[in-house]
C-alpha cells in the first residue's frame, strides 16, 4: 500500500509499505480519509527528527522511518475480538496520543502528560497518511452522520485549540484576544466565539489574515500596522481583555498578550515556541496575571469535540485552505506551508484515491 513516510529532514517519500496483516483484540484497522499536516509535522520535515524517534520508542517500539499523519478521519475495516463500541463501516476520528496508563500522570488522569507518551503518526508503527493503518480501538471515536469526513480530520487540532481556550476559563460575555491566525489560532477563535466571547485576532501574514476574515468571529488587527495593545485597550475601556490565547509561538506576540490582558486575567500559551522568549515578569506580578502553558489536550475530549462540530455547529471546515493528494504532499503540502511566500493555512491530504 502507499504511505507518506518520513526518513529525515527534507526527506518525505510516498512509497510502498507493507499493509496491516491483522489486528489485536483491542485494535481496529482503519482506511484513512483525510489527514491534516500539523505544525509538528512541519518542524520534523524542516529540521527533524525531533519528536520522531531514531531508536526504539520506549512505549511503542517505533522508530524512523515513520509513516506520518496524526490528524485524521477514516472508515473502520476490521475490529478486534474485544472491541464492542465500533463496527466495520463506522466512520471515525482518531485520537493519536498513546499513553502508558501507569505513570504518575496517567494515574491522575493526565494521560496527555504521560512520561513515555507516543503518538500515532509520529512515534507509532502507523500513521494516517496511508491507505490503511491499525490503531488502538480506544483511540477511535465514531462520527455522527451530521459530520463530514473532512471535519473528522479536524477534531485533533480543534481539541488543541479548545484546550487553550478552556485553560483560560473563557465564559460567555468575556473578551478574548487570539494572537496568531494559523490553524490553531483560527480554530481557537471559532471556539471562543462559539462560547459567546467577544473575539479579537492579531495576525501579520496576509494569507492568514484573509482566512481569518472569512471566519466572521470578530475584529482582526495587523500588528505591523497598528499597536494591538492600544487597539485592545481602546475597545475595553482601558482595561484589557479577559483572556489571551497565544497561538503563534512568537516572542513579540507573547509580549503583546501579557500587555493586552487585564489585571487578574489569563494568558494561555498554546502556540509552541521553538526558542526562548523574553518577557517582563514584573508585569505579571503587578497585574496579578496568570500565564499558563498547554500541551495537547485531555485524551477524553474527543466525544465532546465531535459533538460540538457534528451536533452544535462549530464550523471548523472554514479553516481548510487546500485539499491535496498524497502524491503532492511534499510540493503542495510541506514546501508550500513552510515557504514565506506560501498561500496556504491548513492543508488536508487525501489518504487514498
Amino acid at each position: 500500500m502507499k504511505a507518506a513516510v518520513f526518513h529525515g529532514a527534507q526527506d518525505i517519500r510516498v512509497e510502498d509499505v507493507s499493509a496491516p496483516s491483522g489486528v489485536a483484540p483491542d485494535e481496529v484497522r482503519v482506511k484513512p480519509f483525510w489527514c491534516g499536516i500539523c505544525g509538528t509535522d512541519l518542524h520534523e520535515y524542516a529540521v527533524g527528527p525531533i519528536v520522531i524517534p531514531t531508536q526504539s520508542h520506549p512505549l511503542t517500539g517505533a522508530s524512523a522511518p515513520q509513516i506520518l499523519g496524526h490528524e485524521f478521519s477514516g472508515e473502520v475495516l476490521e475490529v478486534g475480538g474485544r472491541v464492542t463500541h465500533l463496527r466495520v463501516g463506522d466512520r471515525v476520528s482518531v485520537m493519536p496520543l498513546i499513553s502508558c496508563g501507569s505513570c504518575f500522570f496517567c494515574l491522575r488522569g493526565l494521560n496527555h502528560l504521560c512520561q513515555s507518551m507516543g503518538c500515532i503518526g509520529l512515534s507509532f508503527q502507523w500513521g494516517g497518511i496511508a491507505e490503511e493503518c491499525v490503531v488502538p480501538a480506544r483511540s477511535a471515536s465514531k462520527l455522527p452522520d451530521t459530520m463530514s469526513d473532512v471535519a473528522g480530520a479536524l477534531v485533533e487540532p480543534t481539541a488543541v485549540a479548545a484546550y487553550g481556550v478552556d485553560r483560560a476559563g473563557v465564559r460567555p460575555g468575556d473578551s478574548v484576544l487570539i494572537t496568531g491566525a494559523g490553524p490553531i489560532g483560527a480554530l481557537a477563535s471559532l471556539y471562543a466565539h462559539h462560547l459567546g466571547a467577544t473575539v479579537y485576532m492579531s495576525e501579520v501574514n496576509p494569507h492568514r489574515q484573509e482566512l481569518a476574515l472569512t471566519l466572521d468571529v470578530g475584529e482582526l488587527f495587523d500588528p505591523t500596522k497598528v499597536d494591538v495593545v492600544e487597539e485592545i485597550k481602546s475597545r475595553t475601556g482601558g482595561v484589557g481583555v479577559d483572556a489571551v490565547i497565544e497561538c503563534s509561538g512568537n516572542e513579540r506576540a507573547l509580549q503583546t498578550a501579557i500587555s493586552a490582558v487585564r489585571s487578574a486575567g489569563y494568558v494561555s500559551q498554546t502556540g509552541l515556541h521553538t526558542k526562548p522568549a523574553a518577557i517582563d515578569p514584573m508585569i505579571l506580578s503587578e497585574h496579578d496575571i496568570t500565564l499558563g502553558g498547554t500541551w495537547c489536550y485531555p485524551v477524553t475530549d474527543w466525544p465532546r469535540i465531535i459533538d460540538l462540530i457534528g451536533n452544535k455547529g462549530l464550523p471548523v471546515e472554514k479553516v481548510v485552505s487546500a485539499k491535496i493528494s498524497m502524491a503532492d504532499i511534499v510540493d503542495k503540502g510541506f514546501e508550500t506551508l513552510l515557504s514565506p511566500k506560501g498561500d496556504q493555512v491548513k492543508v488536508l491530504v487525501r489518504s487514498h484515491d
